[in-house]
């Protein structure tokens, strides 16, 4: 769940401002109902669905334990696709220092 406070290698600050990241938690869900899909789709073609057995089930049983044992490295997904909407690529990083956020609160830092 820790986050450092830069980046090691451009120095951009990943807390841009106060609950910057409880928009990662859309993103976060958009991927997981996405693996979701491409897991449905997958055991239906090769394993298949029938209202005579509890193959649903199984599906269901796998999927948690699928969506489970990867949430950490969806949720460190999530957190730099929610971090590259709003930040852009500098081509120039090496020359340049990144912007600096102007609403962190050094009281409120990791307070989530």
């Amino acid at each position: 769940m820790k986050m450092p406070e830069k980046c090691q290698v451009c120095k951009q600050p990943l807390e841009l401002e106060v609950g910057f990241y409880y928009g990662s938690a859309y993103v976060s869900y958009a991927l997981t109902v996405a693996l979701s899909a491409f897991t449905f789709v997958l055991w239906w073609l090769v394993i298949g669905f029938s209202l005579d057995d509890n193959r649903v089930f199984y599906w269901l049983i796998t999927n948690a334990v699928i969506l489970i044992l990867i949430q950490p490295y969806l949720m460190r997904f999530a957190r730099a696709l929610w971090l590259s909407f709003f930040v852009s690529y500098n081509k120039n990083w090496r020359e340049l220092e990144p912007v600096q956020p102007e609403r962190t609160n050094e009281a409120q830092k990791n307070a989530w």
